[in-house]
């Protein structure tokens, strides 16, 4: 838990509050050509959560579990350049696609509704129901919203030695509840090297920084004063190749610095992987 950056002292209720946040992604993919390809992305959201809230009769309690379906993504991909020899190799791919509204979004309604009848009973309050860091759109599986978003990916190779790079945007539009989500701008990549590099089996160890940027959230016609925040992470990430169908990878992210907008709880790390199966 973080007030503009800075951690909570111990020792006060939010030391419950809490949000671990699991996100299962299942992509199907149809390459049209070497140049064009097609990814369809379904994410299968899990978040356990304790939070609390401020009603009319005091502070209330929520503990739990939300699961389901999240917004399903439809990207492009298009390699503007491909170049591949023994010794070195360098791609760029450009991304573009959208976002569907098709989580479930009623934890934000609920939100939007309460701060309402919030600001309608204390004449224009900053949303006074929100309290604890960890709020119903931060739960909810999705944002109800029609979104864009655009990227690119670049790779260089030289030997064992290789950088890579991935960017993401997204542009957020407004979504249920006329309920806006900040603008997100994601940057990940870095030096790596292959520690085992042979026809049939690849193995390779990267020191992966990643950059994100999350605008403040906008609804009822003001911008949350608890949303938004800028982040930079670092941590080792592992990858396998296993001839030419199938890749893993694994890696963690631990964060060197967050500055965040009033009272939010953060990531204290992070764990990602994935596995691909090419036919």
């Amino acid at each position: 838990m973080q007030f503009h950056g800075e951690a909570i002292p111990r020792g006060t209720i939010l030391d419950e509050v809490y949000l671990d946040n699991s996100m299962t992604h299942v992509v199907l993919g149809y390459n049209f050509s070497s140049r064009f390809g097609l990814n369809l992305n379904a994410p299968l959201v899990h978040r356990r959560f304790k939070r609390y809230e401020l009603r009319p009769t005091g502070v209330a309690s929520e503990e739990g579990s939300v699961s389901g379906l999240g917004d399903l993504s439809l990207i492009g991909r298009w390699t503007a350049l491909a170049k591949s020899s023994m010794k070195s190799s360098a791609s760029v791919n450009l991304l573009g696609g959208v976002k569907l509204p098709t989580g479930d979004s009623s934890r934000i309604e609920n939100e939007v509704s309460k701060a309402a009848a919030y600001n309608a009973l204390f004449r224009g309050g900053v949303h006074a129901h929100e309290f604890g860091g960890v709020h119903e759109h931060d739960l909810a599986p999705g944002s109800g919203s029609l979104d864009a978003i655009f990227g690119a990916t670049a790779n260089l190779r030289w030997d064992r030695w290789f950088w890579s790079s991935l960017f993401q945007y997204y542009w957020r539009m407004e979504g249920e509840a006329d309920f806006k989500f900040g603008d997100e701008l994601m940057i990940s990549g870095g030096p790596g090297a292959y520690i085992w590099l042979d026809r049939k089996f690849t193995l390779s160890l990267q020191a992966n920084t990643a950059f994100e940027t999350r605008a403040r959230d906008e609804f009822l016609g003001s911008k949350s004063n608890n949303t938004g925040l800028t982040a930079w992470y670092l941590g080792p990430q592992i990858s396998f190749t296993w001839g030419q169908r199938f890749s893993a990878n694994t890696g963690v992210d631990v964060p060197l610095r967050i500055d965040n907008n009033g009272l939010q709880n953060v990531a204290d790390y992070r764990i990602h992987g994935g596995v691909t199966w090419r036919f």
